[in-house]
């Protein structure tokens, strides 16, 4: 727990430093042109499908009959984008986790060889298994959205399986990129064995740091105009968390992979076998054992 709040520490006095901030644009440029673009060319098309679908839809009505239950009918404009809002909200975050794990991570990880100048690279990740690995953690995640989605509205569920989630792919993605460049494959393997529960407690901390801005684009989608501005403001709040998360793995896995190398090398290695003693051992025939014995 103490490496934890130590890591934690440390990656809040690093995310002050002017290049880690400057990390930021890249992924905020990327996830607005990507996001941004799609919402702004298929807004309607999107909201029409939308409402076709919900019109039709059992749960749907459920909703219409509690507002009007509660004197709310004028919400019920606002189901739609709300809709669409928590349908897009985890692919904007897979979208924004690839992107800085594969332009902004290394960056950090470079930055962090400061302060740790002895930890020799044995390079067991690269740019492509980052890719690969983060497509797989992305489609198990998005797999496990899918089934627990109706859960989310049953409290307390619904405070207590997005953020696992968050945390589930953000330790994962995070551990391999922060790992690749000095841990071999083994030794990652071995990190992860030993520290899944700190790591993962790490990535539901980020999780709910996640979830302010979350509640923020989700609330503005009620109010169209001003959707398009919060939404960006919202991507760059995803970014700058997620770079926080980067340095905060980052310190972790370093100073976890220092003290595994520390173990391993204070264990001594163990000497070659001893030949068998007694000297050499002659194999007679019964006849020549026979024949010193008579002697």
């Amino acid at each position: 727990m103490n490496d934890i709040f130590r890591s934690f520490g440390r990656a809040l006095v690093s995310q002050l430093h002017p290049r880690m901030l400057m990390l930021t644009v890249l992924p905020f440029v990327l996830a607005t042109l990507l996001w941004g673009g799609l919402l702004w060319w298929g807004w309607d098309p999107i909201m029409g499908a939308t409402r076709s679908f919900l019109e039709t839809s059992v749960l749907t009505s459920w909703i219409y009959s509690a507002l009007d239950w509660f004197g709310l009918q004028s919400l019920r404009s606002v189901v739609a984008p709300l809709f669409v809002a928590a349908l897009a909200i985890p692919l904007v975050i897979a979208s924004m986790l690839m992107f800085i794990g594969v332009f902004s991570v290394p960056a950090v990880v470079r930055h962090l060889e400061r302060s740790y100048p002895d930890l020799a690279k044995s390079h067991g990740g690269s740019v492509l298994g980052s890719v690969f690995h983060s497509l797989g953690s992305t489609a198990v995640f998005l797999a496990l959205v899918l089934v627990t989605l109706p859960l989310w509205l049953i409290p307390p569920f619904f405070a207590l399986i997005p953020p696992v989630l968050w945390g589930w792919l953000t330790y994962r993605v995070m551990t391999y990129d922060a790992l690749a460049d000095h841990a071999s494959a083994e030794e990652r393997k071995a990190l992860v064995r030993r520290h899944r529960t700190p790591l993962l407690v790490i990535g539901v901390a980020v999780g709910l740091l996640g979830s302010a801005p979350t509640l923020l684009w989700v609330s503005s989608a009620a109010v169209i105009f001003l959707f398009p501005f919060v939404l960006a403001g919202t991507l760059w709040l995803y970014v700058l968390i997620f770079i926080f998360s980067a340095l905060w793995f980052g310190h972790f896995c370093l100073r976890a992979l220092a003290q595994l190398r520390a173990e391993r090398a204070a264990v001594p290695a163990r000497p070659p076998a001893a030949p068998p003693s007694g000297g050499d051992v002659i194999d007679l025939a019964p006849h020549d054992v026979r024949r010193i014995e008579n002697s």
